[in-house]
């Protein structure tokens, strides 16, 4: 079990590929845009509860950003540390989590979305409710506002069983729905932990000649501590 403890919490980088849409489809589609360069957008905020997917959805565009030779940064905010102005030279720049922001960091990433409005470049920004809920300074909320602004819905249960049910049946074995369950009570709920305890649970089936069920995915669990 030991290399199998080191593989399991193995999770694949964020895309858009591997993003489970639900009913987030339209801010998908509205962020694969921003890399076209013929997109005129350039500030988008995306809020939403924890687990949502919010933190994918920015982590995603930037590797999309990355593609087309852009310098791109990701950041995100804690009370004790503030963008800094290394980031005003960037072609686009993520800030995630931008209600832990102090007044300092808050004046930062003012001073950050003038640098990029006026040089043409891009601002995605992410935080746990919608703008006007921050806060925050009046004249940050006003400019995080100003562009598009979309909630990320988080998935439900079932959306959930869904789409680990899709993940098995494409690693080849069949998810009965005690084991999804049993899943979704135990680990991890956002859905890159529950692919990456997925995976893992196929390899150890694999490894011990074992069909994937409920006791297996206890050992695996218990094994890992949770």
């Amino acid at each position: 079990m030991k290399q199998l403890a080191f593989d399991f919490s193995v999770i694949t980088p964020p895309t858009f590929d591997n993003f489970v849409v639900g009913c987030n489809a339209e801010v998908v589609e509205s962020l694969r845009a921003i890399v076209s360069p013929d997109c005129t957008e350039r500030c988008v905020y995306l809020w939403g509860a924890r687990a949502s997917g919010r933190t994918h959805l920015l982590k995603a565009a930037v590797t999309a950003l990355q593609g087309t030779a852009k310098t791109v940064s990701y950041f995100r905010c804690t009370p004790d540390d503030a963008p800094g102005e290394a980031l005003q030279a960037m072609d686009a720049v993520a800030i995630d989590d931008v209600e832990r922001l102090s007044e300092d960091g808050q004046i930062a990433l003012f001073n950050l979305y003038n640098v990029l409005r006026e040089k043409g470049a891009t601002l995605l920004a992410a935080g746990h409710v919608a703008p006007m809920q921050l806060g925050l300074r009046p004249d940050v909320v006003t400019r995080l506002g100003w562009g598009l602004v979309y909630e990320v819905h988080a998935l439900t249960d079932e959306e959930k069983t869904r789409a680990l049910a899709d993940r098995a049946s494409a690693r080849g074995f069949t998810l009965q729905p005690d084991v999804s369950q049993y899943l979704l009570t135990h680990a991890r709920r956002d859905m890159p932990a529950l692919l990456a305890v997925l995976d893992a649970l196929d390899r150890y089936s694999l490894e011990a000649k074992r069909p994937v069920t409920v006791p297996l995915l206890r050992e695996l669990l218990a094994a890992e501590g949770k």
